[in-house]
């Protein structure tokens, strides 16, 4: 079992802190829509800030929920090939996955340093908030991601087991409950 450093666990921690963070948000765009049904129809009121909250909600719970799970390698995967080989050219399909997950990170970074310096100053219709704040768990996420997967990256180039700092200690295999 390779050793966990410092800042390897509390990628981990943070990425399990974003899982909780997630639970929050979608627990808020729940409350956000029976208001929002409320509103319409006992007081014929529209809250447009309530449809806008929910929309910022929504990416948060998406990309704070992601790095966790490319963490424990868990997001969306065909099995069925690597079910089929062996240990050794499983590692190197897990490695690939790993860098196509960077790829992706590195791309989303690359578009937000491209989108927001321009996009960034306007404001949201409802909430009046500038461009960049209401991106800004959207890139906060994609950072956590890209760090996880470069971790993972150098993880199995050296040899030791990618998924170790995110597994939880409640379940054996490292899926989540």
């Amino acid at each position: 079992m390779p050793d966990t450093t410092t800042g390897r666990a509390f990628l981990a921690r943070l990425a399990r802190f974003g899982v909780v963070l997630g639970m929050i948000l979608l627990a808020l765009i729940a409350s956000l829509i029976v208001l929002q049904v409320a509103a319409r129809n006992f007081f014929d009121a529209g809250l447009p800030w309530a449809d806008e909250l929910a929309r910022f909600s929504g990416i948060g719970l998406v990309f704070f929920v992601v790095p966790c799970l490319a963490g424990r390698q868990v997001l969306v995967t065909v099995s069925l090939v690597p079910d089929l080989l062996g240990a050794a050219a499983r590692r190197w399909l897990v490695l690939v996955a790993d860098m196509a997950t960077l790829a992706f990170a590195g791309l989303m970074i690359w578009s937000f340093a491209e989108f927001l310096p321009r996009a960034g100053k306007f404001l949201t219709p409802a909430m009046r908030l500038p461009n960049w704040v209401y991106y800004s768990l959207a890139l906060a996420g994609c950072l956590v991601l890209a760090l996880i997967a470069i971790l993972r990256v150098v993880d199995a180039l050296r040899g030791h087991d990618p998924t170790e700092p995110y597994r939880d200690a409640r379940d054996a295999d490292g899926l989540p409950l």
